[in-house]
């Protein structure tokens, strides 16, 4: 499994607003610009966070983005399967699949589910505010 650009993006939106958690709105330009990241590329990825209610949004003067839910309550899983899609090791394990006609007589199917389980469990293991918390003074995170 491989995670994305706009993935690990996502990561470091949310995680820069936690560390920061205030009720004030933080334009996308201080963001990019703390984070590194292009402006253009974030409007798309905020756009995700905010239709999944990770992120709220204001337009005009004195308007940004500030999280939308506390920071405990979102978890990687979460953030990474709106900003990726399904994270399914295959395809017949994706939310939503036709069932696999061959699935009783798959010898590979319970690898698959093992490992879709716990990719599943560890991601969702952990929240936003764990990585928010878990960056000693002085660290500069990398997602």
């Amino acid at each position: 499994m491989m995670i994305s650009t706009r993935g690990r993006y996502a990561l470091r939106v949310l995680v820069d607003l936690a560390e920061r958690q205030s009720d004030d709105y933080v334009t996308l330009k201080e963001i990019a610009e703390r984070q590194e990241i292009s402006e253009k590329y974030l409007e798309s990825i905020v756009k995700l966070l905010v239709k999944a209610g990770m992120l709220d949004g204001l337009r005009g003067k004195g308007g940004g983005y500030r999280l939308g839910r506390d920071a405990a309550e979102i978890t990687v899983l979460e953030v990474l399967r709106t900003a990726e899609g399904p994270l399914a090791p295959v395809a017949c394990l994706e939310e939503g699949s036709k069932a696999c006609p061959r699935a009783g007589e798959c010898r590979t199917l319970p690898l698959w589910k093992g490992l879709d389980e716990l990719v599943s469990n560890y991601l969702g293991s952990y929240t936003i505010r764990d990585i928010a918390q878990s960056n000693p003074d002085g660290f500069v995170y990398v997602i």
